[in-house]
């Protein structure tokens, strides 16, 4: 009888023909557009976009990290796809103001593409 064999989670593509943002490495779709917040974050390494959810993500260890607005327990997220990193979970914010940001994502621009989904008429 042979042992259990580990399974590596599968991305699925659950998005197509929709407006989303998929991961400018491998092309694995992150999330729908309609899941956007706010464009006016700030990422590690520039913009970021605040968003409701994630699909095709794995998280990270959950950290206390020093961010622009205080001090939060995030964990970064990576694309399930390749394993890049693309941003990171918020699980907690210290300050009353920052609450609203507990539960939701935030995915760096220069780490995801946007694909509008046009359709040309033929």
């Amino acid at each position: 009888m042979g042992s259990p064999r580990s399974e590596s989670p599968q991305v699925v593509q659950i998005y197509a023909g929709r407006p989303s943002f998929s991961c400018a490495k491998c092309a694995a779709t992150i999330a729908l557009q309609d899941e956007l917040i706010s464009k006016s974050f700030s990422g590690r390494d520039g913009r970021g976009y605040l968003m409701n959810s994630a699909e095709n993500v794995k998280l990270g260890k959950r950290e206390e990290r020093p961010l622009l607005t205080g001090v939060h327990t995030v964990a970064d997220v990576f694309c399930l796809g390749c394993d890049e990193r693309i941003g990171w979970f918020y699980h907690k914010a210290s300050d009353a103001g920052q609450k609203y940001k507990e539960g939701k994502y935030l995915l760096e621009r220069e780490r995801l593409i946007k694909e509008n989904a046009w359709k040309l008429d033929e």
